[in-house]
């Protein structure tokens, strides 16, 4: 089996176009146990993410979900387009959490392309995407900024 068998035909450098939007086929229910999970992995002790008895008194009413778990999902949900054929992850800026995420939420991502251009290397290029990240009501709770490293066709195509 050959390499490029194994990721999409149209998710390499030369298929980013600025402009283009894209909503990502998949959505993803958040469950308690993934937040709770990853939050105590990172070390994240604030009652706001494990204790629903002081929640339950807090103006939002009941647990939140972490959100650097929440920016994690975004992305993640994005990746299946826009990093299956991805190098390396360069950066990630302009960071916003805009909105609380809960438990049982149910998320979902769009991506814009922003930029594309050359990279130091000629097996790739690079390709700067928006994310936004919405809530099953449709309101926005995430936005940021994301840099790829992508395979070019023309070099890894036919790998």
């Amino acid at each position: 089996m050959q390499l490029n068998q194994l990721t999409e035909r149209d998710n390499y450098f030369e298929d980013f176009v600025v402009g283009e939007v894209m909503k990502h086929v998949r959505s993803k229910t958040l469950e308690p146990l993934e937040q709770v999970l990853i939050t105590n992995m990172v070390m994240n002790t604030a009652s706001g993410h494990f204790d629903e008895e002081v929640m339950k008194l807090h103006p939002m009413g009941k647990r939140l979900s972490f959100g650097g778990v929440n920016i994690a999902m975004f992305v993640g949900i994005a990746s299946q387009d826009t990093a299956e054929n991805a190098i390396a992850e360069l950066s990630m800026d302009k960071i916003r959490l805009q909105g609380p995420v809960f438990h049982g939420d149910t998320l979902t991502s769009y991506t814009e392309v922003l930029e594309v251009g050359p990279a130091e290397r000629e097996d790739a290029g690079v390709v700067r995407f928006r994310h936004l990240g919405t809530k099953q009501d449709g309101s926005i709770v995430f936005e940021g900024e994301r840099t790829v490293l992508i395979k070019r066709r023309s070099h890894w195509g036919t790998r």
